[in-house]
C-alpha cells in the first residue's frame, strides 16, 4: 500500500501542475470526459457529477455515448459546465476521468493541449493488442501512428505522444486509496471496489473548485434510501478531498456560482413525460425499444401527480406485446376522449403503419413519440440520427394527412409535446413529435417550465346528449374538414369506425364520387392546419435576421448551429440560422421567401442522403446551395461545425460536406 505522505505528494503534484497551466489557460467552460465500461455505473456517476455543478448554479449539458449492449463495452459521458447557457456538447475535453486502458486509448487524443488525462495506475503500460474490445481499425490508427513517433504501442506511448502536445497525465492510485477507504469501513477491499468511480469524481471536483458538501448533496439525491451505498460513498469523497481540494480549492477560472434563478436538469425524454402531463395526456402505450422506453418509464414511475387545483390524477400507462397492439390501443384510447400517445422508435414505427393508417382514415386524435435511431433495421440502437424524416411522413399505405414536429433541445421537447395534443386534437389525426437519440441522452439545465403556458384545446366535440340513440355524422362533409367529433360511450350517439373508406356515418361505401368528397375532406384539415399554425409555431429565425449567410436546420442540430452561430458573430461574420420546427405540412411559403434572400444557404443534416433539404426542392422548389451532414451515429458539434461554415462563407466549400468524427 501507498504510505499517506507517497499518495499526498502525488495529488500534490497533480494540483501545482493544473493550476500552473490555468494561470494561462483560463476557461469560460470546462468540459470534463468520464469513460470506462458498461455497466460500471458511468452514467450514474456523471449524472451525479451533473448534479452537483447544476446545485452551484452553473449551467450543465452532459452527453452520453454507449454501446447497445449491457456489460463491458465502452461508456462515456461528457459533462460541460459554464456559468453562462450552453447550447451543446463539446468534442474535445479539459478533464480526462478514465477507468480503464481501453478509455485512454479512445479518449486522450480528444484532449486541449492544456487538459488533463486521470487514469488509473493498473492502467499506464497496458498493450493496445490486450484490448479485446478496441475496434481494429482504431487499434491500426493508433499503432501507425505510436510507430511514426517512435514509442511503443502501449497506454504509455499514448500517455508520452499526449504529453509531447501539452497534456498532463496524471497517474491516480486508486487501488491504495480502495485500500483505504476498506480499512476505514472496516471491510474487505472488493466489497468497496465499486466506489472507484466515486474517488475519480471527487477528485475531479475538487481540481475545480466544488465545495465537499456540494458533491455530498448530490449523492445523497443519487442514491436516495440506500444507506449502506451512501455511507460508503461519502467516506471515497472524504478520502478523496483530503489528499486533493484542502491544497488548493480553485485550479480552474471558472466561477461555480451561476444561475440564481430556479433551474431544472433533466433530459429530452423526462421533458417530453413533463409535457404530456401539463397537456392532461390520459393514456399512454408503448412496447420496449431504445431509446424510447426511458421516456414511458419515466411516466410509470409518476403514475399519480397533483393537478394545479390540488387532486391527484395522472395517465394509466401500459405496456404491451407489440407496436401494433400499442398503436391501436392508443388509438382505441384516443376514441374514448381521452388524449392519447404512445412512444417508439424507427424498428417500432414501422411496425405501427398499419395501425398508423387505421387512424388516418377514422381521423383519430392521437399522438406517436418518434425517437430517431441509426437505422436500418436494428442498426444503432444506442446512437443517434435524423434518417426518419420521410419515412414519418410517408408511413402507410395511401394518402392521409399526419403532423410532423421536430424537437430542437430539451426545452422545446416539453412544449412540443404538450402541443401536440392541441393539434391532434384540433384537425383530428395523427401527430407525429419527432425527437433525435441525442435529445434523450442529453441530460441539460433548462428555465422551469412556463405551465401556464400550456393551453388545452379539445377541438370540436360534440355535446353530450341525453335523447334517444341516433346516427351522428362522425365524418361530416365539412368545408375545413373538422367534423364533429363524438367520443366513444357518449349518450345519444353512435357510428362506425372502420379501416375502409366510408360514408358520413362510417358505414362503408366504395361510391366513387363519396371517395373522392372523403380525400378532400381529409386533405382540407392538413391545408386548415398550414393557414391557421402561426409561424412562430412554424420555425424559429436566430442571429441577424437580414444576413444572407443562411443556415438551414432540425432537431438537436440546433444546439451546435447556434453556438456556431455566435462564433461567427464573434469573428464579424454576419448569419442567421433558421430551424424548422413544424415540418409537415411544410411552411413552404417562409422558407422560399427565406431561401430566396440566402446567400449562400446552408443545410446541417444528421443522416446522408439530406431528407429535410430533399422536402425543400420538393416543396419550395429549390435546395440548399450547400450540404453539411454526419451520420456516424454521434451528434453534430459547434467545433467540428464551425470550419464548415467558415470555408462555405469563404467559397472554399463544395456542395457536400461530410462532418468527420474527430475523436472516439
Amino acid at each position: 500500500m501507498l504510505s499517506d505522505q507517497r499518495i499526498w505528494y502525488a495529488v500534490s503534484s497533480i494540483i501545482t501542475r493544473i493550476n500552473s497551466a490555468v494561470v494561462k489557460h483560463g476557461t469560460e467552460n470546462l468540459a470534463w470526459r468520464i469513460g470506462g465500461p458498461q455497466g460500471s455505473g458511468i452514467n450514474r456517476i456523471a449524472r451525479l457529477f451533473a448534479r452537483a455543478c447544476a446545485a452551484q448554479g452553473m449551467e450543465v449539458i452532459c452527453r452520453r455515448e454507449y454501446h447497445s449492449n449491457i456489460m463491458g463495452r465502452h461508456s462515456y459521458n461528457d459533462v460541460v459546465i459554464s456559468a453562462q447557457a450552453l447550447q451543446c456538447h463539446r468534442e474535445s475535453t479539459d478533464i480526462l476521468v478514465t477507468f480503464d486502458a481501453e478509455t485512454l486509448c479512445r479518449h486522450v487524443h480528444s484532449l486541449k493541449p492544456w487538459g488533463f488525462a486521470l487514469y488509473a495506475d493498473a492502467d499506464g503500460d497496458v498493450g493496445l493488442g490486450r484490448l479485446p474490445y478496441l475496434d481494429q481499425r482504431l487499434r491500426d490508427d493508433l499503432n501507425a501512428a505510436l510507430s511514426a513517433a517512435g514509442l511503443p504501442e502501449t497506454t504509455q506511448g499514448l500517455l508520452e505522444m499526449a504529453e509531447q502536445r501539452g497534456v498532463r497525465t496524471v497517474c491516480i492510485p486508486y487501488q491504495a486509496l480502495l485500500e483505504r477507504l476498506a480499512d476505514q469501513l472496516g471491510m474487505v477491499k472488493k466489497a468497496v471496489s465499486a466506489t472507484q468511480n466515486m474517488l475519480a469524481v471527487a477528485i475531479s471536483a475538487a481540481l475545480i473548485g466544488m465545495p465537499e458538501q456540494a458533491l455530498l448533496a448530490a449523492l445523497e439525491q443519487t442514491f436516495l434510501g440506500k444507506e449502506h451505498i451512501v455511507r460508503m460513498n461519502r467516506e471515497a469523497v472524504a478520502i478523496a478531498y483530503n489528499h486533493a481540494q484542502q491544497l488548493q480549492p480553485h485550479v480552474f477560472r471558472i466561477s461555480l456560482h451561476g444561475q440564481a434563478s430556479p433551474r431544472l436538469l433533466l433530459d429530452g425524454t423526462q421533458s417530453v413525460a413533463l409535457g404530456k402531463l401539463a397537456a392532461g395526456m390520459g393514456f399512454q402505450s408503448y412496447y420496449p425499444i431504445s431509446p424510447a422506453t426511458d421516456e414511458s418509464t419515466f411516466l410509470e414511475a409518476r403514475a399519480e401527480v397533483r393537478s394545479t387545483r390540488g387532486e391527484t390524477c395522472g395517465p394509466l400507462v401500459l405496456q404491451v406485446e407489440d407496436e401494433l397492439a400499442a398503436i391501436n390501443m392508443a388509438s382505441g384510447a384516443a376514441l374514448t376522449g381521452a388524449r392519447s400517445a404512445t412512444a417508439t422508435s424507427g424498428p417500432g414505427f414501422s411496425l405501427m403503419a398499419e395501425g398508423l393508417g387505421w387512424a388516418g382514415m377514422n381521423e383519430v386524435p392521437l399522438v406517436i413519440t418518434l425517437y430517431q435511431r441509426g437505422g436500418p433495421s436494428t442498426g444503432m440502437p444506442t446512437r443517434t440520427d435524423q434518417g426518419d424524416l420521410l419515412f414519418a411522413l410517408h408511413a402507410g399505405h395511401g394518402e392521409f394527412p399526419r403532423i410532423i414536429l421536430a424537437s430542437g433541445d430539451v426545452a422545446s421537447c416539453f412544449y412540443d409535446a404538450a402541443q401536440a395534443f392541441d393539434y391532434a386534437e384540433r384537425y383530428q389525426t395523427p401527430v407525429i413529435q419527432m425527437l433525435d437519440k441525442a435529445l434523450t441522452s442529453t441530460l441539460q439545465t433548462v428555465p422551469v417550465f412556463d405551465t401556464a403556458a400550456v393551453t388545452i384545446d379539445r377541438g370540436a366535440v360534440l355535446a353530450s346528449s341525453e335523447q334517444q340513440p341516433q346516427a351522428v355524422e362522425r365524418f361530416a362533409l365539412t368545408a375545413s374538414g373538422i367534423s364533429p367529433r363524438p367520443l366513444l360511450g357518449q349518450p345519444g350517439t353512435w357510428y362506425w369506425s372502420t379501416g375502409v373508406e366510408h360514408s358520413e356515418w362510417g358505414q362503408v361505401s366504395e361510391d366513387p364520387v363519396l371517395r373522392e368528397q372523403m380525400m378532400e375532406k381529409r386533405a382540407h384539415k392538413l391545408a386548415l392546419a398550414a393557414a391557421e399554425i402561426p409561424l412562430s409555431e412554424k420555425l424559429e429565425i436566430h442571429g441577424d435576421e437580414d444576413a444572407a449567410f443562411t443556415i438551414f436546420t432540425w432537431g438537436s442540430n440546433k444546439g451546435a448551429v447556434l453556438d456556431a452561430l455566435q462564433q461567427l458573430s464573434d469573428r464579424g461574420i454576419r448569419a442567421r440560422a433558421v430551424v424548422l420546427r413544424l415540418l409537415w405540412p411544410f411552411p413552404a411559403d417562409a422558407v422560399q421567401a427565406l431561401l430566396q434572400s440566402a446567400s449562400p444557404s446552408v443545410m446541417v443534416e444528421c443522416n446522408y442522403s439530406a431528407e429535410l433539404n430533399s422536402l425543400f426542392v420538393q416543396q419550395a422548389r429549390r435546395g440548399c446551395d450547400h450540404l453539411v451532414l454526419k451520420y456516424s451515429g454521434r451528434p453534430i458539434s459547434a467545433e467540428a461545425l464551425l470550419p464548415q461554415l467558415v470555408s462555405i462563407q469563404a467559397g472554399d466549400a463544395g456542395y457536400r460536406n461530410v462532418l468527420r468524427n474527430a475523436y472516439e
